[in-house]
This record gives structure tokens, sequence and C-alpha cells, in this order.
């Protein structure tokens, strides 16, 4: 009887140690969403973040990374996101406008200097105000990704302004967007990225605007052959996670997390200025011409959007002019 008694604690002791050690070595994978292929720069950054969460939280907390819109197209990832259904999610500043108005600061024309004045605007307290201005609407940003700057591109040289007169351009859905396409007296038309060759190809649309690295490894140059460098505007990248996801982590996973996707946003910033040299090469091996516009002109012709910001939007036009005070 002793015996057995013993054998069935020993029993007893061996599961309440496996139960531990499961739930010891419980593993936590987060689904993250984007619209790029695998070959584009920021699922290589992205990619680092996963590798780094898992080997700091020593396996307990995986990402797994689906690429290509396989969950769906960036506004349809953010919904995800919102009731449950994702954890993380890369998105840009411009989708995130109708969720957050504070992304609009980035997709306003020509509001910075340069790279290094939309760089420190990006590390700013305004670029940590704009991450966590969506805290209401169930998800806040993690970090930016480079994502270089925006311009047009089409099936004929455009030139000045005047070129995109009448044009159907391609936008995303953003009021800003829309906004700056009308100013330029072009024909916005919203559509989804994932649409977007066929629409090239078949004349739905007559042109787009986006960087050089998007323009190429979605092989929009197959289609349009003139890409003009007005970069009108920087739109960062967001990686973007779900509040009930981020809550369910601990604290110190919390911070990991935290760390490894600001530690990915620096990598992106070296992989873009590479990817970016070699997709423009490939581009115009292809016979794309890139064609140096005066950007003056185009500053002049969507200037009155300030003007109206200021009249319509007065906290926008309070950070407008926030932004034009970073040195």
């Amino acid at each position: 009887m002793q015996n057995n008694k013993r054998q069935v604690s020993g029993i007893a002791a061996g599961i309440i140690l496996m139960i531990g050690a499961s739930q010891a070595f419980a593993v936590t994978t987060l689904k993250l969403s984007h619209n790029q292929n695998r070959a584009h720069a920021v699922h290589q950054a992205m990619t680092q973040f996963a590798n780094e969460v898992k080997e700091k939280t020593n396996g307990e907390i995986r990402i797994r990374i689906y690429s290509d819109s396989q969950l769906g197209n960036q506004r349809e990832s953010i919904e995800l996101m919102q009731n449950g259904a994702l954890d993380i999610a890369k998105s840009n500043a411009a989708e995130l406008e109708a969720f957050s108005p504070a992304y609009s600061i980035f997709n306003l024309p020509y509001l910075f200097r340069d790279k290094e004045h939309y760089q420190q605007v990006i590390d700013s307290d305004i670029g940590k105000e704009i991450l966590a201005s969506s805290q209401n609407m169930g998800f806040i940003g993690l970090t930016y990704y480079d994502a270089g700057a925006r311009s047009f591109y089409a099936k004929k040289p455009i030139r000045t302004p005047e070129d995109l007169k009448g044009l159907k351009i391609r936008v995303q859905p953003s009021p800003t967007a829309i906004a700056l396409v009308k100013g330029l007296k072009g024909n916005p038309t919203p559509l989804a990225y994932g649409e977007l060759y066929t629409a090239l190809q078949q004349g739905v649309v007559d042109a787009a605007e986006n960087n050089i690295t998007s323009f190429t490894l979605s092989r929009h140059n197959e289609v349009t052959k003139f890409f003009s460098l007005d970069e009108h505007a920087m739109i960062p990248d967001v990686l973007l996670i779900s509040n009930k996801s981020l809550n369910k982590l601990t604290t110190e996973q919390q911070e990991i997390v935290k760390k490894a996707a600001l530690n990915s946003s620096n990598y992106m910033i070296q992989l873009w200025e590479q990817s970016e040299k070699e997709e423009r090469a490939k581009a115009e091996k292809h016979g794309v011409e890139f064609i140096v516009v005066d950007k003056t002109l185009f500053q002049g012709a969507v200037s009155p959007m300030y003007d109206n910001i200021a009249k319509t939007q007065p906290e926008l036009f309070e950070m407008v002019n926030r932004v034009r005070k970073i040195e």
C-alpha cells in the first residue's frame, strides 16, 4: 500500500512538473501582416525585428510574417487588428490618416526641408505623439520605417504641374493625398495598391505616385516608363501593434518588442538607401527615364493647401508650425 501511495505521489509530482515546464516554455505567436513582397527592404527589416524578439525572449514570443497582402490590404489589416484577429501590421501614414488625423502631417507636400529634417521630426516628441495617437482606436505605432520620397510616374513625361492636368492619378485613400492631386489639377483616383499594375496597364489610371523601390518591385516600371523626381512627400511606413496583443505580454516582453522595433527601424534606414540605388539602376536598364524637375513649380502649385489648413484645421496647422521650427 505504501509503495502504491508513493507511486501515485511520484506520478502526480511528475505531472505537476510537466505542466510547470510547459507553462514556462509556453510560446506566444504574433501574426504580422504587410503588403510588400519578400524582396522588399521593409520585409528584411521586419524579419530582423522578428528574429530579435525571438532571441531576446528565449523563444517565448515568435512573430510570423505574412507578406504580399496575404491577410488583406493595409486598411483591412488595420481593421483586423482592431477586432483582435491580427496582432501586428505594417501600414503607412497615408492609410493611417483615416484612423488618426495626426498622421496627416506626413502626407503634406514639401513640409520637410530635406531627408535630415524628416528624420529629426520622426525622432522628435512629435513623432512619438503621432505613434501614440491611435491608442483609442485599438492600436499604437511601434516605430517608423523609411520609405523614401514619393514622386509621380506615368506613361508620359511629367516635367511641370501642367503635365498632370486632367490625368487620372492613383492615390492612397488619404484626404491629404486627394487634395494634393486636386491642387495639381489632376483627377485623384483612390485604388488598392494590389490593383494598380492592372489599372495602369489597362488605362484605368494614367499615373501614380510612390517611391522608386516600390515602383520597381511592384513591376510598375513595366507599364510606365517616366518617373519624375518631384519628391512631393516623405511618407513613412509604420509598424503597428494592437493594444490587446501588447497588453497580453509581460512588461519585460513589451519592452523587448518595442526595442526590437526601434532597432529594425534603424536597420531599415541602411537597407533603404542601398535598395533605392539598386532599384533605380534596374529601372534605368529596362528603359525608364528619370526626370529631374524644378520642384519650386510644384511647391508653388500646392502652397494654397497650407492656407486652407490654417483656416479649417487649426490643430494641424499648429503641428505644421512645430515641424517647421525643428532645426
